[in-house]
């Protein structure tokens, strides 16, 4: 395990630390007090995210809730707000998809359905079989975006390529099978317990590493 490069994730994290903290519980607030529109708007921006800028896909959801497109929108009209968004004709319509999949009578209750899992990684499971465009690492992020994920790894680019350098893994597979994501998130687990950075703190310590800052 490279020395200089833990003794840099150490010193990272204690210099943001206050920073995660803060964007926790913002994430906890929207567990405990965000409607379905805000819960859906989380789902949204994980769908838009693979292999596209976090900021860009916020932007498009931002667009979404302000022209009353989210709860509204046909795929054509949210289409029209992915900009940037790469894969955004099937991203729209798998956004239209995730909210009739997840409405009542025509109403968005994302929240009810998330609700009654008492494990996370049932919800989580839930998520990837029944919402199109969402795997692993979306269903991870968007759990941990609504405060009912914070032990969950988000194997995006940015943390895959943390974990090589810091030799928790070998080599970035070129995907990712359940089992190999869950082996990884178990290897990644066991890494924050032996650094003691907590695993919900690591995930952003890691991306402020390649990305410089703390967001989503």
């Amino acid at each position: 395990m490279p020395i200089e490069k833990i003794d840099e994730l150490k010193a990272i994290h204690i210099s943001i630390q206050d920073e995660i903290e803060s964007r926790l519980a913002e994430f906890d607030r929207i567990r405990k007090i965000g409607d379905d529109k805000a819960i859906f708007a989380e789902l949204v921006f994980c769908i838009l995210t693979p292999q596209s800028k976090a900021r860009v896909c916020w932007a498009a959801v931002e667009n979404l809730l302000d022209k009353n497109l989210l709860l509204n929108g046909e795929s054509d009209q949210i289409l029209g707000e992915l900009h940037g968004v790469r894969f955004k004709y099937k991203k729209s319509e798998y956004v239209v998809e995730a909210r009739d999949k997840l409405s009542i009578d025509g109403k968005i209750a994302i929240k009810s359905r998330i609700s009654r899992f008492s494990d996370v990684c049932d919800a989580r499971e839930w998520l990837v079989r029944n919402v199109k465009g969402i795997g692993y690492k979306e269903a991870s992020h968007f759990l941990r975006n609504i405060g009912f994920g914070e032990n969950l790894a988000i194997l995006d680019r940015h943390i895959l390529k943390n974990l090589r350098s810091l030799g928790v893994i070998e080599e970035i597979p070129d995907s990712l099978s359940r089992r190999r994501y869950l082996e990884i998130e178990i290897g990644m687990m066991e890494f924050a317990d032996r650094v003691k950075i907590p695993m919900s703190h690591l995930d952003l310590v890691m991306w402020y590493n390649e990305a410089g800052e703390v967001f989503k």
